[in-house]
């Protein structure tokens, strides 16, 4: 099929993108203590470089205590953090760029590290990492109001950063959507509740709250997924009028664009139609979305992280999907890591020179 469609220019609001293509937010701890290099920096405008419409951050670390649960995962607040961070958007506009920090709360995610800790508890809706799993402590309402307040200075700082955008992180198990899932929010106050839309309210106050501070026309963007990180079967919404509950006081708040993360951008959310996660989201709410999930490869993303390799793979499917307007932009992830020419490539109809995707492009800033 024709890929005229991946080339279309998107607006919303102040963000003019010349493609549909988004590179997806990845996680890279490549920042000792927090604080990007230069050599992040450069990473990131090999990507611009490369032509991708839009590049979304690796989730960065809003003014938590234990907002992450890496020291080398970047922070977004400090002077010497933000400076780093300053010196990527440059580097980013320099070669053509438009970009987003993703902001970020792990909220209760273990540490990986074995001789350091985040330094405070882990910050929980009920003190659950999942189902019956303690970790961490029930945020109390000053927590949830200082963790509103971090979001909402951390897009403040974005902004004044000259950032084009922003995206709050609420997808895969971490802080946000841990209070949108039944199996880890089992609150009795205002922010807990039997259904989706009741639970949905922290992230409300945050995007309120983020909007306040940016203004009414800088972009919001939020990252959502049904499954998570912790068990890959969870569905928050099992149907589309569940999916609309849950997304329209999000909508209501201030969000202006949707990125609905599923491991398989093909497969259906549900029965009866064959729309993905981000058509159904679109379809709900009226927002633009962008779709994500094995874009341009074979293999899924966990498996990626097992040791399982990729080979380059059709667009078709994409390419249909988004020329009949399921969705507005897609995020591209495995594929632009190993590959910031990727999407040049694409464009110019180098099929022989896509490359395959190897663990090892994990461990590197290509």
């Amino acid at each position: 099929m024709a890929i005229d469609v991946l080339f279309r220019p998107f607006s919303c609001k102040g963000l003019n993108l010349p493609n549909r293509v988004v590179m997806a937010p990845m996680t890279r701890s490549f920042s000792p203590n927090g604080i990007v290099t230069a050599d992040v920096a450069l990473y990131y405008r090999r990507r611009a470089e490369g032509g991708v419409g839009l590049i979304i951050s690796e989730g960065t670390g809003v003014d938590r205590p234990a907002s992450l649960n890496d020291p080398n995962v970047p922070r977004f607040h400090g002077a010497q953090e933000l400076a780093g961070w300053r010196r990527v958007v440059d580097e980013v506009h320099d070669a053509g760029g438009l970009m987003a920090p993703q902001l970020w709360h792990v909220g209760a995610v273990r540490t990986r590290e074995k001789d350091w800790q985040p330094p405070g508890a882990y910050d929980s809706p009920s003190g659950l990492s999942r189902p019956d799993k303690n970790l961490g402590v029930p945020m109390s309402d000053e927590d949830i109001a200082d963790a509103i307040r971090a979001f909402a200075d951390a897009g403040l700082a974005a902004k004044r950063s000259n950032f084009d955008a922003i995206e709050l992180h609420g997808a895969h198990g971490y802080l946000i959507d841990q209070f949108f899932w039944e199996g880890t929010n089992c609150r009795e106050d205002a922010y807990g509740g039997i259904n989706l839309a009741e639970r949905a309210r922290f992230a409300a106050e945050i995007v309120r709250a983020v909007r306040k501070s940016v203004g009414p026309e800088f972009p919001i963007l939020l990252r959502i997924s049904q499954w998570k990180q912790q068990d890959f079967a969870v569905k928050l919404a099992g149907t589309p009028r569940e999916l609309e509950a849950w997304l329209t006081p999000l909508r209501e708040a201030g969000v202006d664009i949707l990125h609905c993360s599923q491991r398989r951008f093909w497969e259906a959310e549900f029965e009866g139609s064959d729309l993905n996660f981000a058509g159904w989201a679109k379809k709900v709410t009226g927002l633009p979305t962008i779709s994500v999930g094995s874009v341009g490869l074979t293999g899924e993303f966990i498996a990626a992280y097992g040791g399982e390799s990729s080979r380059p793979a059709s667009l078709d499917e994409l390419v249909r999907r988004l020329d009949r307007e399921e969705f507005d932009l897609v995020a591209v992830g495995r594929a632009l890591l190993q590959d910031p020419q990727w999407l040049l490539k694409v464009r110019d109809g180098r099929a022989d020179e896509l490359m395959a995707f190897d663990r090892s492009a994990f461990a590197t800033l290509s």
